[in-house]
């Protein structure tokens, strides 16, 4: 049986160009355009404009990943369409004239279907990874265009089991896109059988479920970068946490964890550093930062590092913090695990099915536990810590695309 065509939307990793490093979920949809790109099968690339639909081809792609790569700090100026189409966003404007040099083709999106044909093997299948360009007419002009199957990730559904943790425009949106998913996906992916529990019981609300696959994520290999910036003398030991400000990452815990640890300090204090930028809705977060009090010189903001830095000092910190409310699969623990960094976080489904007993687990409701649990660490692990604390053998990306590509089928 001939393998089929992929088409893979990237209309997300567009919308990133130029913004810094890539978030979790931009990880995933730039994980699948290099698998994709390796593999044999033909492959083409999607991506929605304010002036209609790109169609890139494998050449295209290789260019994504280029400006990927890149960091978007080649893009072009934007050309005449994007300075028409595109309002307020000058690096959108460049993205987009980016991507329309390096299309096979583009059209309106009333004419995708025929584009489609003209360029596509009857019986593609479309994924999309990114949770973006989700909309009933884009799934109905794929399907006319000629698409067999249709294979949508979820990667979480935080914004509607946990609205508090998100900003409040955005659950609306977020239901909207599961409707078009329950209404045209005929393969749900899942990264855990944790997320895919909650995923599914917000899709059955929608009516019959489609069908689905259990795929963990993978892992990028990254290099660690032993130059990465330091605010703090070599000697002093110290922690990380990784993520967005937001309040779902609860970095609120963490500045009450250093109060505390301050407050019975005898003797040198192990510094925080806050690798991540500032987000939303973290007002009291943001203003704790701001004015640090008794933590000046302990806690430290450090946003815009590449992902060699974050390897980097995680690897030569005493551990990751990951205090989190919920996570959707949760990377970045993973990723200190791969590293044979200490990880401490609390009791999630989540972390015992892709952790299993590799964290030192602490609930956020104990200051004093996890306070415990940092003097352990900056002394040295104990044995018990230390048999757990040894390198797990990551996930991999071609396993998780394998399992999704023979689910497709």
């Amino acid at each position: 049986m001939p393998v089929r065509a992929r088409l893979l939307d990237v209309t997300r990793l567009m919308s990133r160009l130029g913004r810094g490093p890539l978030t979790g979920v931009d990880r995933v949809e730039a994980a699948w355009l290099d698998y994709l790109c390796k593999d044999g099968a033909p492959v083409f690339g999607l991506a929605r404009t304010h002036a209609g639909c790109l169609l890139l081809d494998r050449r295209g792609l290789a260019g994504l990943q280029r400006l990927i790569a890149g960091a978007g700090s080649d893009l072009p100026p934007a050309d005449l369409l994007s300075r028409l189409t595109v309002r307020g966003d000058a690096t959108r404007a460049r993205a987009e004239t980016a991507l329309r040099r390096l299309s096979l083709a583009r059209a309106p999106v009333l004419w995708l279907p025929r584009l489609l044909r003209r360029h596509l093997p009857a019986g593609f299948v479309l994924l999309n990874t990114g949770h973006a360009n989700l909309s009933h007419r884009m799934m109905r002009a794929a399907r006319r265009g000629g698409a067999a199957r249709i294979a949508v990730l979820i990667h979480d559904t935080i914004p509607l089991d946990h609205p508090e943790f998100t900003r409040p425009d955005i659950p609306p949106v977020f239901a909207r896109k599961l409707a078009v998913i329950a209404a045209h996906a005929d393969l749900v992916i899942h990264t855990a059988a944790a997320t895919r529990a909650r995923n599914e019981a917000q899709l059955s609300r929608l009516g019959p479920l489609p069908a689905g696959v259990t795929a963990p994520l993978g892992l990028n290999p990254v290099l660690p970068d032993r130059a990465a910036p330091r605010p703090i003398p070599p000697s002093r030991p110290y922690f990380v946490t990784i993520g967005t400000i937001e309040p779902r990452k609860n970095h609120g815990f963490l500045l009450d964890l250093w109060d505390r640890i301050l407050a019975g300090a005898q003797g040198e204090v192990p510094a925080l550093l806050i690798l991540g930028a500032r987000g939303w809705s973290n007002a009291p977060v943001f203003r704790r930062l701001d004015d640090p009090g008794a933590r000046r010189g302990h806690v430290f903001e450090l946003p815009g590092l590449t992902d060699g830095q974050v390897a980097g000092l995680l690897a030569g910190s005493k551990g990751l913090l990951f205090p989190s409310h919920v996570e959707g699969f949760g990377l970045p623990p993973l990723e200190a695990a791969a590293l044979g960094v200490p990880v401490v976080l609390p009791h999630l489904p989540i972390y015992h099915e892709t952790l299993g007993d590799y964290p030192i687990y602490r609930e956020t409701t104990d200051v004093y536990a996890w306070a415990e649990a940092i003097g352990m660490l900056t002394q040295g692990i104990p044995g018990e810590v230390a048999q757990r604390a040894q390198a797990i053998a990551p996930p991999d990306w071609e396993m998780h695309c394998k399992t999704v590509l023979r689910a497709i089928g």
